[in-house]
C-alpha cells in the first residue's frame, strides 16, 4: 500500500490571509507541517493556489503543485493535486491519499501513523482522527462550536460529526460533570482516502447535513461512505487567526 501526503495551502484565508507563510519559531507554518510528516509518507506535495506559497515551499526544498483558486474544500484541492502529480504512476497500486491540513504546524508523526493504521482494515474507505476530551479541558472547550465533536460506534467508525455537544446527557446538569460522566471526542481534521474513493467523493454535491453544520465530512456519511476513526492523545493547535499564532508561539516555547 502506498501513502501519499498532500498538504492543501491557500493564501486567501478570510480570518488570516497568508497564514501558511506566517513565521513560527523561525520557520513558516507550512514548512513546519511539511517537515513533521515528510518521513511518514511515501510521497508528499503541497497543493497551493498562490505563487508566493509555491516559492516558499521550493525555497525550503519541498515539492509543490499549483492548483485552481475556486475549490470548495481542501479535499477538492487534494484530488486535483493527486491527478496532476501522482495519479498515473499509482493508478494500479493500492493507494491512499492523506489530506494534511496546511495550518497544523504541530501535526505529529504518530498521528500520521495512527491514520495509516486505519487502512489495515481492507474495508476502510476514509479515515480520520479523534482525540478524547478530558475533564481538564473544561466544559467551555466542549461547547466550542469551532471544535467539531464526533460520536463513534463499536467498530471505530464515525456515526456523526457536530458543532454541538453530542451526545446530550439527559438528567445531568450541563457543565464540567458531563466530561466526567462520558467520553467525548473532538475531531482532528486529518483525513485519508483510498484514491478511488477520493475521486468519487469530489463529485458529490453538497448535502443537507453538510450545509447545516458546515462540515464536509457529513456529505460523505450522508452518501453512505464509512469513516474509520483512529485515536490520538496528542494535542495540536491549528492556526486559524493571528491570535492562534500567538498561542502556537507560546505552545512551542513551552515544549522546547
Amino acid at each position: 500500500m502506498k501513502f501519499i501526503g498532500i498538504i492543501p495551502a491557500r493564501y486567501a484565508s478570510t480570518r488570516f490571509p497568508a497564514k501558511p507563510l506566517a513565521m513560527l519559531g523561525g520557520r513558516t507554518v507550512i514548512e513546519r507541517v511539511y517537515r513533521n510528516v515528510e518521513n511518514e509518507v511515501d510521497d508528499i506535495v503541497v497543493a497551493t493556489d498562490d505563487v508566493r506559497i509555491a516559492q516558499a515551499v521550493e525555497a525550503f526544498g519541498g515539492n509543490v503543485v499549483m492548483t485552481r483558486t475556486d475549490h470548495r474544500s481542501g479535499t477538492d484541492r487534494c484530488f486535483e493535486a493527486y491527478v496532476k502529480t501522482m495519479a498515473d504512476e499509482t493508478a494500479s497500486a493500492d493507494t491512499v491519499v492523506i489530506n494534511i491540513q496546511g495550518d497544523e504546524p504541530f501535526i505529529h508523526p504518530q498521528q500520521i501513523a495512527a491514520i495509516r493504521q486505519c487502512f489495515a482494515d481492507p474495508t476502510t474507505d476514509i479515515a480520520t482522527l479523534v482525540k478524547p476530551f478530558t475533564p481538564a479541558d473544561g466544559f467551555a472547550a466542549l461547547q466550542n462550536p469551532n471544535t467539531p465533536k464526533v460520536v463513534v460506534n463499536g467498530r471505530d467508525e464515525a456515526m456523526y460529526f457536530s458543532r454541538s455537544v453530542i451526545p446530550y446527557l439527559r438528567g445531568v446538569e450541563a457543565g464540567d460533570e458531563w466530561l466526567s460522566k462520558h467520553t467525548y471526542y473532538k475531531h482532528i481534521g486529518l483525513y485519508a482516502y483510498r484514491a478511488k474513493v477520493l475521486a468519487e467523493i469530489t463529485q458529490l454535491p453538497p448535502s443537507a447535513l453538510e450545509l447545516a453544520e458546515s462540515l464536509e465530512q457529513l456529505r460523505w456519511l450522508q452518501n453512505g461512505y464509512r469513516i474509520k476513526v483512529g485515536y490520538t492523545d496528542i494535542e495540536t493547535i491549528g492556526i486559524d487567526t493571528p491570535a492562534d499564532l500567538q498561542r502556537a508561539e507560546a505552545f512551542l516555547a513551552a515544549s522546547c
